[in-house]
């Protein structure tokens, strides 16, 4: 079998002879003969290095802007940490994808210097390259690993003051309407009532059902019906009113309420549930915080 090294044709001949039966190129002579020695070839050895090599810079150069965008500068332990951080945090969805094909390529490479070191040279510049890009894997996936459990609180922390945002804009229009009409609404739309240009009440109160809103009244602090009293009669001081018409008939003023507010899941009816009572907004006991707190009951003496 013959392959012309004009056209890539295979077939049965010489091409010297009968030349090629695809094109007609023809063999001037016989090949040439291998060269006495051969220059081993260093090309591998260098993209290895090359790349393991702008791994590295990569992930320093963008630790040192992380550091500069700082104020004050500060070259401090804890700052060039922090710096790292940060860096990478930027080059995460870059250097994952890339240390993977970075290693398995130069392992590659690698174990070809290894069974034929006459042909590739610059061995150690290849296992250098290698060894940066595995640097770079462990220090980014050392980093991430470090901050996960700030990151993870940042966002609690995030998410708790959207909650608290939305329990005191719904606070604001408690007080707007008591001091329009007042009295505390006996639903949530009659909040509706008020003006709001920028629907900020609107927004706060998306996604709360009706249930979730329980208004209240002090008999106490109801006007007074000239009325005697029975003699042996029992005076009641306090007494929950959640009824729209209860009120309606006896026209009182509603005065406090407990309001669910939805978690950080935004359902209402689970354990993540906040409370606001009378504006004063009461975040959900963990289970954790529970378990500790009846521990150190018990261990009380």
């Amino acid at each position: 079998m013959t392959v012309c090294p004009c056209c890539g044709f295979k077939f049965e001949g010489d091409l010297q002879i009968d030349g090629c039966a695809s094109c007609g190129a023809r063999a001037v002579g016989p090949p040439l003969s291998r060269p006495a020695r051969e220059l081993p070839s260093y090309g591998r050895a260098l993209f290895v290095g090359v790349m393991g090599g702008v791994m590295l810079v990569t992930f320093l150069v963008s630790t040192i802007v992380a550091i500069f965008e700082r104020a004050p500068v500060s070259l401090r332990f804890w700052s060039i940490m922090g710096a790292a951080e940060t860096a990478a945090w930027r080059l995460k969805w870059i250097a994952i994808p890339a240390t993977i094909i970075a290693l398995w390529v130069g392992s590659l490479i690698c174990r070809s210097i290894r069974r034929n070191p006459k042909r590739f040279i610059w061995s150690r510049v290849a296992y250098s390259g290698l060894y940066s890009a595995i640097t770079v894997a462990v220090l980014i996936a050392t980093l991430i690993g470090i901050t996960v459990p700030e990151r993870l609180r940042q966002i609690e922390l995030r998410q708790e003051a959207a909650i608290y945002a939305q329990g005191y804009t719904i606070q604001r229009a408690f007080l707007d309407y008591r001091a329009r009409y007042g009295t505390l609404p006996s639903t949530l739309d009659e909040l509706r009532r008020l003006p709001d240009s920028d629907n900020s009440i609107a927004d706060a109160l998306a996604g709360i059902e009706a249930t979730a809103y329980s208004p209240g009244a002090d008999l106490a602090a109801l006007p007074k019906k000239k009325s005697r009293t029975p003699r042996g009669g029992i005076a009641l001081r306090n007494a929950s009113m959640r009824s729209t018409d209860d009120a309606s008939e006896g026209g009182l003023s509603f005065t406090r309420y407990e309001m669910r507010l939805p978690g950080p899941d935004n359902k209402l009816g689970t354990e993540d549930d906040w409370t606001m009572r009378d504006g004063v907004i009461i975040k959900p006991v963990k289970v954790e915080e529970q378990v500790e707190a009846s521990d150190a009951t018990r261990r009380q003496p």
